[in-house]
C-alpha cells in the first residue's frame, strides 16, 4: 500500500481502492459487519476504511483508522476487521495496516 514513489503536488495522498476486482464489493460487505461498539455504525459507512486493495493473487490489503487517538475499541476493532476480511470466501490472505 505503500508507495516509494514521490508526491506530486494534488494528488491524493491515499491512493483509490481496487474496486474493479470481483471480490471488492465481498471484501465492503466484511468491513460492513463489524461495527463500533460506541456507536451503532458500521466501519465502512462510519469512513473509518480508507483504502481496499485487492490483488491478483486474491490477496487483500486495507488501510484503516479509528474514530479518535484514544478509542477505546482500539484493542478489537482492527483485529475484528482483519478476521472478516480474511474470511470472505476467495480471499487468500488480508493485510490491515491503521493510520
Amino acid at each position: 500500500m505503500n508507495d516509494a514513489s514521490p508526491k506530486i503536488e494534488g494528488a491524493p495522498l491515499i491512493a483509490p481502492s481496487s474496486t474493479d476486482h470481483p471480490l471488492y464489493d465481498q471484501v465492503v460487505d466484511a468491513c460492513r459487519a463489524v461495527y463500533d461498539p460506541e456507536i451503532p455504525v458500521n466501519i465502512y459507512d462510519l469512513g473509518l476504511i480508507y483504502h481496499i486493495e485487492v490483488h491478483d493473487d486474491n490477496s487483500v490489503d486495507v488501510l484503516m483508522t479509528l474514530t479518535a487517538p484514544n478509542c477505546p475499541a482500539a484493542g478489537i476493532l482492527p483485529g475484528q476487521t482483519e478476521d472478516a476480511v480474511r474470511e470472505t470466501e476467495g480471499v487468500e490472505s488480508a493485510n490491515l495496516e491503521m493510520t
